[in-house]
């Protein structure tokens, strides 16, 4: 986190434009992958420089190039010259704090996009902003740190039957999107689980545990709310957009991914209420477990009022008391002290105190 806040206080007095990176700094060896395919034909390779893409500027197969890491900002400085990308649009890049969002162009469109994904050992939601250019020929694609989310579209394109292999560069957009969506459905269904695990302990023994467990699920909540849905707002307005870089049939799929989102968002909110729903619970259940304990702790009190009242009276330092001198007068008082909580007892118990 500090580093992070070192990167944007570098960043602050900069003019528009200023191409310096801005989140966390990931411990990885940076990484530039390409993809070329069309219909017949496939290499995947990996290069150092982004002048060894130029070649491709005059080819008809499409270009997928993955970047994992934004630290060197002089491979993104490289792509906006060779590709015209402007300035602000690179700065966004390397920004890693953006909101979800879709920006046209005239020879490209932009894309930002938040892949979620769980941690491994525990409960805790990791964000990455991945970052899309749509171009005629060329998808661009950045990322945060290398991952294995893009695993199942190199599966796809491995197949030379796929549709993947026959459309343009808009299905490729599309399908990269959807697989970062369907993510979601995953750490949907992991919330479905934390959150009925975390009602059966409300009603059975909640304890300090189950409240930490319920004011994280809420604070990710908040966090995945800001991920989550603009998403809409971005996929609405690809289905709106007239760029010639967008197929109409090709529109169709992407709001296949809206609804999606949609599907998604709606769970988010369910869940924010049934979170409110489990605190007031906690904090009822400790409240009844409190009153059942200062209930018990009354009745025993209530018991031995009048025991302490009798132990009291015999205490006193008087020399004619007659029944100090009486024989059975110890085993009296101890009958009469048994006789007084019973009679208590089933009273209060009568009375469904107890």
């Amino acid at each position: 986190m500090s580093e992070s806040l070192s990167y944007a206080s570098e960043k602050s007095g900069l003019p528009p434009g200023s191409l310096v990176h801005v989140g966390e700094v990931h411990k990885h060896e940076h990484k530039i992958t390409v993809i070329d395919y069309d219909k017949s034909t496939l290499t995947n390779y990996t290069i150092k420089n982004i002048e060894e893409l130029l070649p491709y500027q005059s080819t008809d197969t499409i270009t997928w190039v993955i970047i994992d890491g934004l630290q060197d900002v002089s491979i993104i400085d490289a792509i906006g010259q060779h590709f015209d990308i402007h300035a602000l649009v690179l700065e966004d890049i390397l920004n890693t704090h953006q909101r979800p969002k879709f920006e046209e162009f005239d020879d490209y469109l932009y894309i930002v996009i938040k892949a979620i994904s769980l941690a491994v050992d525990e409960f805790n939601v990791e964000y990455e902003q991945v970052s899309l250019l749509l171009l005629d020929k060329f998808v661009f694609t950045f990322k945060e740190k290398p991952d294995a989310i893009f695993d199942p579209i190199f599966s796809r394109l491995n197949n030379d039957k796929s549709h993947l292999r026959n459309l343009g560069t808009d299905y490729l957009t599309y399908i990269i999107m959807d697989t970062i969506v369907d993510e979601y459905f995953t750490l949907q269904d992991t919330f479905d689980e934390l959150i009925e695990s975390v009602e059966d302990e409300l009603l059975s023994d909640p304890s300090a545990q189950t409240l930490n467990t319920i004011q994280k699920i809420k604070r990710e909540l908040i966090f995945l709310r800001r991920s989550v849905s603009p998403m809409r707002e971005l996929l609405a307005s690809i289905q709106r957009s007239e760029s010639q870089l967008l197929n109409d049939k090709t529109k169709r799929y992407f709001g296949d991914v809206y609804d999606h989102v949609i599907r998604v968002s709606e769970a988010m909110e369910s869940y924010r209420d049934l979170i409110a729903g489990m605190l007031d619970i906690y904090l009822s259940s400790v409240s009844n477990k409190m009153n059942e304990t200062m209930k018990i702790l009354t009745v025993f009190a209530s018991i031995f009022i009048p025991l302490t009242f009798i132990a009291g009276v015999y205490g006193m330092n008087f020399e004619y008391m007659p029944e100090l001198k009486w024989r059975w007068g110890y085993p009296a008082l101890w009958a009469v002290f048994i006789g007084v909580s019973v009679f208590l007892l089933r009273f209060f118990k009568k009375k469904n105190w107890l």
